[in-house]
Parts: structure tokens; sequence; C-alpha cells
């Protein structure tokens, strides 16, 4: 199915990629009251880091690693360390699904930079699309309540546009190096990143957390493979508006941890997000059955 397939394939990827970062956020948020953000950036890369180093050294020479694009592997690592900080930020003062509807703006920002970036081809119906999905986002950042007017929420999307940024660089990176190559050094630079910034303010880790930093690293780690897989698989800007399936698995979340959901203004907002992305998946899906018959 993946030679014949690949746009399915990339697209089952990037579903389990959504399901298991929203396992591994619900465990950040419970640590994000009794830590501070750059220790959980760094706990959550700390904790993915010895399965990723597993699968990766069973899976590929140890040479191949070193044999890699390295400004845009630092620049990818550096943006996971900004992105992972702002997210975390945002998880202390807002719902979880609140936090992924401020988030959706990533997907639209990486169809948009697919075209003058990795020369995807963007045409008119996909950037009216954008346009109306932007202006969902700007319905969730009112200037009140839990939008981008608070500092969790800017934290969130500026975290949002570091992921973006990112993505687009995992689309360049493919076309040289490995997937183990692409998730081992961005869990590595992540954790030397965040460990370092995290040194000076480290609190010690309660052995009741203990489980919840493992189960960060194992969905963690499962999450970042699917992703990186998706990206090099399927063109950016097909699979990216796939994200919006995070809303679904955080109002799941909020409920049975936490006992909340999002306002209405919230939902609306999400709402128009959500219509453009399949929008967007749908003009995609017309054009691979034109070039495609």
């Amino acid at each position: 199915m993946n030679r014949r397939h690949p746009h399915v394939y990339a697209s089952i990827l990037m579903l389990l990629a959504v399901l298991m970062f929203a396992l591994m956020d619900a465990g950040l948020k419970l640590l994000s009251p009794r830590y501070p953000s750059l220790q959980l950036a760094a706990l959550r890369g700390l904790s993915s880091l010895p399965l990723v180093s597993a699968w990766v050294l069973a899976t590929v020479p140890l040479r191949s690693l070193l044999r890699v694009h390295w400004p845009l592997h630092l620049l990818r690592g550096a943006l996971g360390v900004a992105m992972m900080v702002g997210f975390v930020y945002g998880l202390r003062t807002m719902p979880l699904s609140t936090a992924y509807a401020i988030f959706f703006v990533s997907p639209l920002l990486v169809t948009a930079m697919a075209g003058p970036l990795l020369k995807e081809k963007i045409g008119g119906g996909r950037w009216v699309a954008i346009v109306i999905g932007l202006a969902g986002v700007l319905v969730i950042l009112r200037p009140t309540g839990e939008g981008m007017m608070t500092a969790g929420g800017l934290a969130v999307l500026i975290a949002a546009i570091c992921y973006a940024v990112g993505a687009i660089t995992v689309r360049m990176l493919a076309q040289r190096d490995s997937t183990q190559a692409l998730v081992f050094w961005f869990m590595v630079l992540l954790s030397l990143g965040a460990c370092l910034l995290a040194l000076p303010g480290w609190k010690p880790l309660a052995g009741s957390d203990i489980w919840v930093i493992a189960g960060v690293g194992v969905a963690g780690s499962l999450a970042q493979v699917a992703l990186t897989e998706a990206f090099r698989r399927g063109e950016a800007s097909l699979i990216a508006p796939l994200e919006y399936t995070a809303l679904l698995w955080g109002v799941m979340l909020d409920v049975a941890l936490w006992g909340v959901l999002p306002d209405g203004v919230t939902w609306i907002g999400a709402g128009i997000i959500v219509a453009s992305g399949f929008y967007l998946l749908r003009r995609e899906k017309v054009h691979v059955e034109a070039e495609h018959p």
C-alpha cells in the first residue's frame, strides 16, 4: 500500500502521530503545575531518547547518523526547544483542546510555506482555504477569554509557528537524510538544548511522576517516528491538515482527565479551521486523481 498509494499511507501515519502526540501532551499537562516549562521540554526529549536510540541502532549503521545536513538539523532542534517550551507554558493556563485549537494555525502555515519553500503547487482554491482558516484562528485568538491576548495563548501561537517551520525543514531534510537520522538528532538536540537551559531551575522529580514521564517518552517516540515518516512520504500540503483530528482527542482527554470543555467561540473558530482543512484535503484528492486517472 505504501508504494501504490503513498498519500494514503502518509495520511495513516499522520493520524497515528496526532493520537500519540495528544497522549504525550496530556502527560505534559499533568506535569506542568509541578515543573518549569524548560524542564518539561527536557524531560520530553530525555524520556524518548532511549527508545529512539534503540530503534535507530537496530535499523541503520551508526556511521550513517554522522553524514547529515547539520545546519538544518541544528535549526530544527532550536525550533523544537522553542515549540515545546511555548506549548507546555500554554498548557498551564488552558484546556488541552483550546491549546490545540490555537495550534491549528500550524497546518495552514505549512501549506502556505510549502509553495515558495518546497516548490509544491498551491492553487488559488488552496489559498482561499488558507485565508478562511486563518479567519477561524482569529475567532479563537479573540482579545478576551483564553485567546491570544493571554500569555498562554501567545505562547501556543509561537509554538505553532515554530512547528510549521520545523515541518518544512523535515520535508527538506527527508530528501537527503534518513528517517532515523531525523528522529535521532531531533531528540538529541531537543534534550541537550532544553537541559542546558533548564539546569539553573531544575526541580527534583517526584516518584509518583515517573510513570507519567515514561508514558510521555513512549508516546513521544512513536509520534515522532510516525510524523517524520509521514512528511517524508506525503506532500506537506496534503498531510498537514490532518493535524485537526487533534481536537477530537483533546476534547476527549479534557473531559476524561480535567472535566472541562472548550467554550462556544472556540468551537466556532475550530469549526471554520477544520472546514478549510477538509477543503484542502478535497482539493488535493481531485489534483491527485487528475494526475493519476
